[in-house]
């Protein structure tokens, strides 16, 4: 059975930007576009590690900071000619609130 935390209001977000939850599995970078779309990926590029969190937001992907790498905010997939994917988590908002599934 699959439980969901209660993370954050949705404007506590910025807008094309990130808010970064701790995790134990490593930092989870959560992510809203313009249209207030919600994305949640492990806090590393695929590449070198590079802090998702930090980088440009522009439609439905992110730009690593490090080497400027394009990744999917929906599957944490490397947009071609890179490789490689990072792992995604499941969000949703309800009422203004942002859910990370546990």
């Amino acid at each position: 059975m699959s439980q969901w935390k209660n993370l954050c209001a949705l404007e506590d977000i910025p807008l094309l930007g990130s808010r970064v939850v701790q995790h134990p599995g490593g930092d989870i970078a959560v992510f809203r576009t313009d249209g207030d779309a919600v994305f949640a990926l492990h806090d590393k590029c695929p590449h070198k590690g590079g802090p998702l969190s930090q980088g440009i937001v522009h439609g439905q992907r992110v730009t690593c900071p490090l080497h400027s790498w394009n990744i999917e905010l929906a599957s944490g997939e490397a947009v071609a000619p890179d490789q490689g994917c990072t792992t995604r988590f499941q969000v949703k908002v309800e009422d203004g609130r942002v859910w990370l599934q546990a």
